[in-house]
């Protein structure tokens, strides 16, 4: 049993960081565990609940969707909301008739087949604004092997809530930055990458006088990216918690940031608000998130030394002559992304042998997001 309590919770840790464990135990146990993950806001869109069960352990493969169920939501007046199905093991409410408020108190139902879950009943509590969101420059050396400063960014954020109705805090944020690949005959030279957040950012303020966060240390960026090289944003949305789901987002966040290795951790299994109610003994993996939303952005479009330039290893050969010179495998697996031909005296061209120096959809979108500004 202390095995599988053990392989439960190494499950639960891949739901919340947004992939598989790399590692799976030799062991004769097989799991089959219902899984439910599902959030409900304050904001007028469909929401969706995605429900799987895992697979036998020593199957390298992601948990699998449920089929079939009947999903509804239920108010504090007892009104059912039915959810539909697409695609499968996504259950998803219809904006146009449902939308959750401050202050309302909701389930999650779930039939499938002969058993029935139902979730706990978790009231909405209001979030505030982000006050502040902002930036400050990092020198990581001021002067490296070439003589040269190198710089970093921290990003923090200030919340208060002055009615102290929002007493637990959690955080998500998704990156965007812009790059460009630096040579002149390169046809998707510009580029963005967007990428989800995959830590745990919580915060009590039930322990202070006052539910207020100051210079919450929600991101440090490195030069050992690129994401300050060129034009960088980060969205912050800030949801208000309930004490029982700041609880279960606190154990996960213990054993995400603690577990060094696979069994440095004492095995546990997190309680899910959600209970089967054909079998109190089942165990269920996920939460029935209800939050209220704020949402903030910002821009970074500033200078700092020492960014790293990732297309050193790009030119590989030189072909001399004009235009009409054939190049051998060209963009199949060579690709010109310096074009001299114009020149008079001694036009050539410079060829990578590199697809992701001469285009960059390999690494992001050529789709400028719509948010982008100049």
């Amino acid at each position: 049993m202390k095995k599988k309590y053990l392989i439960i919770l190494i499950i639960s840790i891949s739901l919340i960081a947004g992939c598989i464990t790399q590692f799976i135990p030799e062991t004769d146990d097989s799991t089959n565990i219902l899984v439910v993950e599902g959030i409900i806001t304050d904001m007028n869109r469909n929401h969706r609940i995605k429900i799987s069960r895992t697979l036998p352990l020593g199957k390298f493969v992601a948990p699998k969707p449920v089929k079939g169920c009947l999903v509804s939501i239920i108010d504090e007046n007892n009104t059912s909301y039915s959810l539909k199905e697409f695609p499968t093991g996504t259950y998803t409410t219809d904006s146009t008739k449902f939308c959750a408020h401050v202050g309302g108190k909701y389930e999650l139902k779930i039939v499938f087949g002969n058993h029935t879950y139902l979730s706990s009943q978790m009231e909405m509590v209001p979030v505030p604004q982000i006050d502040s969101l902002f930036y400050e420059k990092v020198l990581i050396t001021e002067s490296n092997e070439f003589g040269r400063a190198e710089e970093g960014c921290r990003i923090y954020l200030d919340t208060n809530d002055p009615e102290k109705k929002c007493l637990y805090y959690r955080w998500d944020f998704t990156e965007t930055w812009e790059f460009n690949i630096p040579y002149n005959a390169v046809q998707r030279s510009k580029c963005w990458i967007t990428e989800a957040s995959d830590r745990i950012h919580i915060k009590n303020t039930s322990i202070y006088d006052q539910a207020r966060v100051s210079r919450y240390p929600l991101l440090y960026i490195s030069n050992e990216t690129d994401r300050l090289k060129d034009k960088y944003s980060i969205m912050v949305k800030q949801y208000s918690l309930s004490q029982d789901e700041y609880n279960y987002w606190e154990k996960l966040q213990h054993v995400y940031e603690n577990v060094g290795g696979l069994y440095d951790v004492t095995p546990m299994v997190i309680p899910s608000n959600i209970r089967s109610l054909n079998d109190p003994d089942e165990i269920i993996l996920g939460y029935f998130s209800v939050s209220a939303v704020a949402e903030k952005r910002i821009f970074i479009d500033e200078r700092f030394e020492g960014m790293p330039f990732l297309y050193n290893n790009c030119p590989a050969d030189t072909v001399y002559g004009g235009s009409n010179v054939p190049i051998e495998g060209l963009n199949s697996y060579a690709w010109v992304i310096e074009d001299y031909t114009y020149l008079l005296d001694g036009p050539y061209r410079v060829i990578t042998y590199a697809k992701e120096c001469a285009d960059c959809t390999t690494r992001g979108s050529d789709v400028r997001p719509s948010f982008w500004s100049d």
